[in-house]
């Protein structure tokens, strides 16, 4: 599957952690914190808390608010851990932390 060249996300840096879990469905998921700043436990509670809100799996969104939606296309946010501001990014089976 590929997106626009503006969905794109950075190759995994080699100082990303990652985190695995598994959908309430059974499907393995994880966590890439690209940047390798992230404490562990924290990334923990996050997954945890993306997969309790069911954040994991195929969806049909529009980011943009747009009459039309893309199936599986990455859905882009911004999430404060810490005293740091990072950029989330969700995939249908992955999200990803990256420097803001």
């Amino acid at each position: 599957m590929s997106f626009p060249e503006e969905t794109r996300v950075p190759p995994l840096s080699e100082q990303a952690i990652i985190v695995e879990g598994r959908t309430l469905g059974g499907r393995v998921c994880r966590l890439v914190d690209n940047t390798g700043t992230v404490e562990r436990a924290l990334l923990d509670e996050l997954l945890s808390d993306l997969l309790e809100a069911k954040r994991f799996g195929l969806a049909g969104r529009s980011a943009t608010g747009a009459s039309t939606i893309r199936l599986g296309a990455p859905e882009f946010t911004h999430i404060q851990l810490g005293g740091q501001l990072y950029r989330l990014i969700l995939f249908s089976h992955e999200a990803r932390l990256e420097a803001f």
